[in-house]
């Protein structure tokens, strides 16, 4: 029970965590059709000036000026050189954004030094939030849950309920219409893409303080964010939310779990034959943690490949 109980508040925390890495980088390719391989890294980026300028302003504030510096970073990145390149298409998209990648990686490297930094809790949050089954939950795990749910109902109530939610969304489909109607929109695809990044270095700022703060950090949220963005369905939001619930369960439930398929064989007496045929039939559930996302996607992909709330063309 100590084990289930644990396992869901931190499989919850961690997924509300994935959607907040992967909120913005569904706004951007919904709004805008652009699939930014930086995206992790511009998370990276919000934890480490989070870090910087925590140490002269205190945690509070550089909560909110770390995501203004992401989204400025961000602002320049769609102006000078992502404009450039959308009208030849997705690939030549994908190529800057994997270079803009490398590059913040090497250089947060240079400036921070290929080890964590010391990106701590504030004070007033580093405490138990309640106990269970003699388990204490840190309050700054609330507080990350919190955030996430605050992000989703501010994007939901925006994109769905206000005129600037129209223009938007109009923008993509109908950019020429929207033009004639008054409406810049470079401006409009510019402020997406900024807001899109500020939303990954808020989400690097709040989850920097909780989680190590390293060089490593994008590439381990990385190529999960991708997975949960196609799992949910590409520009989803909804989606994007219930496949972060969805997968920070799973393998935090999973990661504990010694269960064989010949173990399960077992009430049937079969367990030994399975034991002797070796392979699959004795691989743990728990070693399958790691891979256990992208499963989820190949699955999706095969039944569903719009994904679970994705949009059929």
């Amino acid at each position: 029970m100590t084990y289930l109980v644990s396992s869901l508040v931190n499989g919850l925390v961690f997924g509300l965590l994935l959607f907040m890495v992967s909120a913005g980088l569904t706004l951007i390719f919904g709004m805008m059709g652009v699939l930014n391989f930086a995206h992790s890294s511009l998370y990276m980026l919000g934890a480490y000036l989070g870090y910087s300028i925590g140490r002269w302003t205190g945690f509070w504030p550089a909560l909110l000026l770390a995501p203004v510096a992401v989204a400025l970073l961000g602002g320049l990145i769609e102006r000078f050189m992502l404009r450039r390149v959308h009208g030849y298409g997705h690939a030549q998209e994908l190529l800057l954004t994997f270079g803009l990648a490398l590059i913040i990686h090497e250089a947060v490297k240079l400036v921070y030094g290929p080890y964590p930094v010391d990106y701590s809790i504030p004070s007033e949050l580093a405490r138990t939030a309640f106990s269970a089954n003699g388990l204490d939950f840190p309050l700054y795990r609330l507080f990350i849950g919190a955030v996430a749910v605050w992000m989703f109902a501010s994007l939901y109530l925006l994109m769905k309920y206000t005129r600037v939610g129209l223009i938007v969304r109009a923008a993509l489909s109908h950019p020429r219409m929207v033009e004639s109607l008054g409406h810049n929109v470079g401006l409009v695809f510019l402020l997406v893409f900024a807001v899109g990044a500020a939303l990954a270095g808020l989400a690097g700022a709040v989850a920097g303080a909780f989680y190590p703060t390293g060089p490593n950090m994008a590439e381990d949220l990385g190529s999960i964010v991708f997975v949960v963005v196609v799992v949910g369905g590409l520009g989803s939001l909804e989606g994007a939310l219930l496949a972060s619930l969805a997968i920070g369960l799973l393998t935090t439930l999973t990661v504990g779990l010694d269960w064989t398929i010949a173990g399960a064989l077992s009430p049937l007496g079969l367990s030994a034959w399975a034991q002797s045929l070796g392979g699959p039939f004795t691989i743990t559930l728990s070693s399958l943690t790691g891979s256990l996302p992208f499963i989820i996607m190949l699955l999706v992909l095969l039944i569903r490949p719009a994904g679970l709330m994705g949009e059929r063309a």
